[in-house]
């Protein structure tokens, strides 16, 4: 799918810090009505390799309800008192009827209201829209950006919404899983293949009952396992209880190592959904296979040849 003309004026103002350019620039990489390979092209001065080995992309996930908003509001406060720009840019699931999404992770951020760390802070709600994952594939390219024009960090908040969220081993450099007490999100976790893959566990509402337990049965099944062991740490997002430890450790937060070949088959399958959702004969296809006038394998064909 080919971009429209960039509006360099806009980009430039973005770079310079203008929320509402920056705002824009993303809609515009979300619509796809714009490609960063546009942006690169006109302003390849500020897209450099990183010549450290610290990360700018961290995926929070976990399941519905262990408290990933509270907690990443948290540690937004904390970053900001060190003077750390961070981006969020918290993903809600879209209808597969309608294609609405909610886009309300935002109201349990207060870190933002803050009139200390509001500069510091930039927050965005994305909806998944067709992406078959829980982040789409264009955030990718919204993180090169954001960490292209200065923000330090950029915290991308899945859906939480079972083993589709592996799929955002594709987008980020580090993978944190946040668990509840109750057993049953570590078995959510496990299925989903999220612990594998994790490079650092937070087990929340550590002020409930049967947290430090669930917490020494995850470091337990890492031990039986292969490679290094992710750090375990044990927070609570309403106490404040481990979450100054839980800061300083994903700030140098390092690659487990323990599932680099899962990251690179995540991004190769990523890579070819991103070349079917960006055909131009997408609308088509979908239209001929439901009224059934297109195979399955017709429409790979055609898509193939696209």
């Amino acid at each position: 799918m080919r971009g429209e003309s960039l509006d360099l004026q806009l980009v430039s103002d973005a770079i310079k810090g203008n929320r509402r350019a920056i705002a824009r620039v993303l809609s515009s990489l979300e619509n796809r009505s714009v490609t960063l390979a546009q942006i690169k092209t006109e302003f390849s001065s500020i897209f450099v390799e990183s010549n450290t080995d610290s990360w700018s992309s961290i995926a929070v996930t976990g399941a519905p309800g262990v408290g990933k908003s509270c907690l990443i509001d948290k540690i937004l406060i904390d970053w900001s008192s060190k003077g750390i720009k961070t981006a969020l840019l918290a993903i809600d699931p879209s209808s597969p009827r309608t294609g609405g999404a909610l886009l309300g992770d935002r109201v349990r951020i207060t870190a933002i209201d803050n009139e200390e760390y509001k500069d510091l802070i930039y927050i965005r709600s994305i909806a998944t829209r067709k992406s078959s994952g829980s982040a789409p594939l264009i955030v990718s390219d919204m993180v090169e950006f954001l960490s292209a024009i200065g923000w330090d960090r950029v915290i991308i908040e899945t859906v939480g919404s079972g083993q589709s969220e592996v799929r955002c081993a594709a987008i980020t450099d580090r993978i944190v899983v946040v668990e509840g007490p109750a057993r049953g999100d570590g078995v959510q976790a496990e299925k989903a293949g999220l612990l594998e893959l994790a490079d650092a566990v937070i087990v929340n509402k550590s002020d409930i009952s049967g947290a430090s337990q669930h917490a020494s049965e995850i470091r337990e099944s890492f031990e039986l396992g292969l490679g290094q062991t992710p750090p375990i740490i044990l927070t609570s997002a309403i106490s404040g209880e481990g979450i100054d430890v839980a800061s300083s450790v994903l700030l140098e937060l390092e690659d487990t190592g323990r599932s680099k070949r899962a990251k690179w088959r995540e991004r190769l399958l990523a890579e070819y959904e991103r070349k079917i959702l960006e055909s131009d004969k997408l609308e088509e296809i979908l239209e001929n296979l439901a009224i059934g006038s297109m195979s399955i394998e017709d429409a790979l064909k055609v898509l193939g040849d696209d």
